[in-house]
């Protein structure tokens, strides 16, 4: 989570008004429109763009696909599905798209239930959820939060899905969550969104992935696209996600999306991608077929939230949609895009200029380092230009390392303090918690003394090491990962709080009973 968030949240909103030496006024006329010539001649040099960007960042897999007026002009894969291995990526090879997920969701709901659905609130279709103003539960609506305006904190059930508790578990939980104001503040928050296509998805009476795959996979014939990680797992023509070890991309773990499928559990290919954008500036359209109502769909564009307040006076404001950045360039032209990223080996963006009938997307194998959104930028920056306009891959990258740092604890839990106070006897820690959010824990001794943690429905085992009296740290671990952390136990031994659980005051589990 933390190496995502703020690129995920805010799409390249902030890294294309950063292209600019200052504040550029909205133009007074129209901009001029893009010629076939612009647009080819940045297709010319994708090929130079993908392949340097690949040797840079040692990524082994991209796939990237181009479609402008109603054509498919690029569509090609480079390099490998899996590092140390020879099957090279294609057309077809299948991607996880983490949160580019979320522009999918949003077709599928503007198919299922038009313009009036987004008006429909959730809590009628969902009766276990709820958020913790009773007000707010039973008038938060589906285009509340798809647009991320709802008042729950940014990424709220990220850390019960890292857990291991089901969707239905998260959903249900979000009542603990502290609210901002309704309708009045933005927070990027993936169970939201989730919250929102089930309740359409119950509505309809079916479960998600087959509300998806019949409203628009299957009509559009993405036949390589689905909602569920099952299908991703066996598929033959898959890429393998990739994380750093010790300076090289390993393939080290299997991202299973499916809590938060809606948000960020879509797998798919170029080709598809390729066609869905066909599909998106068609107004709904498909080679002359309607697959989405030109009506429902363009209301998935339109500014719901400020994203990104403006950093001056005359700087640019940046918008979230409906599943979608909603921002505007240079030139005044408007801009939706997104970026989806896992830290544990995904990175995908999608941007389209509606108005010139151009859009790209750019998959990747590996956890963010820059390369998806930078082709993405390399390609805009070229066709409106003729020339990239910075290096872009040190600047996402730099951004995505910031909100790593900012997750990580600030104690240095390697190196404790001198004169550190003893633990006590392990006994006074052991034991059965609680917490109404986090659920059950134990603390549990080994024959060697040795104090571990687990945590979750299925419990996650964590190896306590003492740092300083009552404080221990263990290493996180999962998606949303931010190293070492704290766990520090009452003086009278009736609780403890986990530091990285409890960013909104819910990471504390108390004793249970005499145990």
């Amino acid at each position: 989570m933390s190496t995502v968030r703020w690129l995920a949240a805010a799409g390249l909103a902030a890294l294309v008004g950063t292209a600019a030496p200052g504040p550029t006024p909205p133009p007074a006329q129209p901009p001029p429109r893009l010629d076939d010539a612009d647009v080819q001649r940045a297709v010319d040099q994708l090929d130079g763009v993908v392949q340097r960007a690949m040797k840079r960042t040692g990524v082994p897999g991209v796939a990237v696909a181009v479609v402008h007026d109603g054509k498919v002009i690029h569509l090609k894969g480079y390099g490998v599905r899996k590092e140390g291995e020879s099957a090279a990526v294609d057309a077809d090879t299948v991607f996880q798209l983490a949160s580019v997920s979320k522009p999918i969701a949003s077709t599928v709901v503007a198919g299922a239930v038009g313009t009036e659905g987004w008006a429909r609130p959730v809590a009628p279709d969902l009766p276990d959820f709820a958020l913790k103003d009773p007000w707010v539960t039973s008038h938060v609506t589906v285009a509340d939060l798809f647009s991320h305006r709802s008042g729950l904190p940014d990424h709220a059930g990220d850390l019960l899905e890292d857990l291991g508790y089901d969707r239905a578990y998260v959903l249900s939980h979000l009542r603990y969550e502290p609210l901002a104001p309704f309708r009045a503040s933005y927070a990027y928050t993936n169970f939201g969104l989730t919250a929102a296509a089930q309740a359409v998805a119950e509505e309809k009476g079916v479960p998600w992935d087959k509300l998806a795959a019949d409203t628009l996979y299957r009509p559009a014939g993405m036949n390589s696209t689905s909602s569920r990680f099952e299908d991703f797992a066996k598929a033959s023509d898959r890429a393998w996600g990739h994380v750093k070890v010790d300076g090289s991309w390993k393939a080290e773990f299997v991202r299973d999306p499916d809590a938060q499928s809606p948000a960020g559990g879509v797998s798919s290919s170029a080709r598809d991608m390729a066609t869905w954008l066909k599909l998106q500036l068609g107004d709904g359209t498909l080679d002359g077929r309607r697959i989405v109502a030109a009506d429902a769909l363009e209301r998935t564009h339109w500014p719901e939230s400020v994203a990104i307040p403006p950093a001056a006076p005359a700087a640019r404001t940046g918008f979230y949609g409906l599943g979608w950045n909603v921002n505007y360039d240079d030139e005044g032209r408007l801009r939706l895009s997104h970026t989806g990223a896992f830290a544990e080996g995904a990175h995908t963006n999608v941007t389209m200029l509606p108005g010139e009938q151009l859009g790209i997307v750019v998959l990747t194998n590996t956890a963010p380092v820059g390369v998806a959104d930078a082709v993405a930028l390399d390609f805009f920056d070229i066709a409106q230009t003729g020339k990239i306009s910075r290096d872009w891959i040190p600047l996402v990258d730099a951004l995505y390392q910031q909100q790593a740092d900012e997750g990580r604890s600030k104690t240095d839990f390697a190196h404790p303090p001198s004169g550190a106070a003893p633990a006590r006897p392990a006994d006074a820690y052991t034991g059965t918690y609680d917490s109404a959010y986090y659920g059950r824990a134990k603390v549990v001794a080994g024959a060697d003394g040795a104090l571990t943690l687990q945590l979750g429905p299925k419990p996650q085992s964590y190896r306590l090491t003492h740092y300083d009296g009552d404080t221990f740290s263990f290493p996180t671990a999962g998606e949303n990962a931010v190293g070492p952390t704290g766990v520090t136990f009452a003086p009278d031994g009736k609780s403890f709080t986990v530091e990285y659980l409890n960013t909104e005051g819910l990471g504390t589990f108390t004793r249970v009973g005499g145990s």
